[in-house]
């Protein structure tokens, strides 16, 4: 039963995903990612107790990749924002007093 509710719940967050992404107009797409992506502090927290636990090997090698991915997820979103707001700088060679 509990697979059945787990299926059903990453299925439910797939779809869920996708149609209010596909909703979001192409101009806001990205600072609303970028600005997402400090959530991921929270899933790479979450990655960090599950990678610290020591019931299993399969827990601690399924943590470590948890913490892997949302890092890189958090690096990748913090280097977006980096990339959008350099954007909006000014391109004049002069120093700025």
């Amino acid at each position: 039963m509990e697979v059945v509710f787990l299926t059903f719940i990453l299925v439910l967050s797939i779809f869920l995903g996708f149609e209010l992404i596909s909703k979001v107009p192409a101009t806001l797409h990205t600072p609303l990612m970028s600005g997402a992506n400090a959530i991921s502090g929270i899933t790479l927290a979450g990655a960090f107790l599950t990678a610290g636990t020591f019931d299993s090997d399969l827990q601690t090698w399924i943590g470590t990749t948890a913490v892997m991915f949302a890092t890189i997820n958090v690096v990748g979103g913090y280097m977006v924002t980096d990339r959008m707001l350099g954007m909006f700088k000014s391109k004049s060679g002069g120093k700025k007093s």
